[in-house]
């Protein structure tokens, strides 16, 4: 079983979701926006073992605390898709954009692309690509629990910005409505900020849907 707790994380209450295997307590962070040591102490407080760090996509919200995790936790890091990549190496930038800290930067160990699967433990999530908010934006998917991890592309009754930098909001509808919807009104999706919601409700109640 895929165990997890959401953390929302800096001023931005982003939700970094911790991720484990109940079989081998083996854990993975997905989107460490910030607050290392809160994430760390909760890592420690349930006797995991981080093994990897999954990032949906490369917003700094989103990816801010991951150098630091790694300088004491060497574990490899995962994802977004490569499309992304420029929003990574552009690091200072999104900091003095974004009114954060400065915070180390790093390069994914794996980029990720649609088709791809990632494991925490025993467990295995498949990787779907959602571009819109961002070009290379992916979406983290636990098909046995109906579990969905979707970063900034959707949310309880809204949607993701489009209106950064390579941002399209024709593309990030249509990746809603034909990658993330068709997987069944039963998913549960953990958004990137705000409550948890599911596919089904996104369906019937959110505005930017119909």
């Amino acid at each position: 079983m895929l165990n997890r707790v959401t953390l929302p994380v800096t001023a931005f209450a982003q939700n970094c979701s911790l991720v484990w295997c109940s079989a081998t307590n083996k854990a993975a962070l997905i989107d460490p926006g910030g607050e290392t040591d809160r994430l760390l102490a909760e890592i420690r407080q349930r006797n995991l073992t981080l093994e990897s760090i999954l990032l949906t996509h490369g917003h700094l919200d989103h990816v801010g605390a991951t150098g630091e995790i790694i300088a004491t936790q060497p574990v490899p890091v995962i994802g977004p898709g490569k499309e992304d990549a420029f929003w990574i190496t552009a690091l200072d930038q999104q900091v003095q954009m974004f009114g954060f800290a400065p915070v180390p930067g790093f390069t994914p160990d794996t980029w990720l692309a649609a088709g791809d699967s990632v494991t925490v433990g025993n467990e295995t999530m498949e990787v779907y690509h959602c571009p819109g908010h961002t070009p290379g934006h992916v979406v983290f998917v636990h098909q046995a629990q109906k579990l969905a991890f979707v970063g900034d592309v959707l949310f309880n009754g809204g949607v993701g910005r489009s209106d950064f930098p390579r941002g399209d909001h024709a593309t990030l509808i249509h990746s809603i409505m034909h990658t993330l919807l068709p997987l069944g009104d039963a998913f549960t999706f953990v958004p990137g900020h705000g409550p948890e919601s599911t596919f089904g409700h996104e369906r019937q109640h959110n505005p930017y849907l119909r």
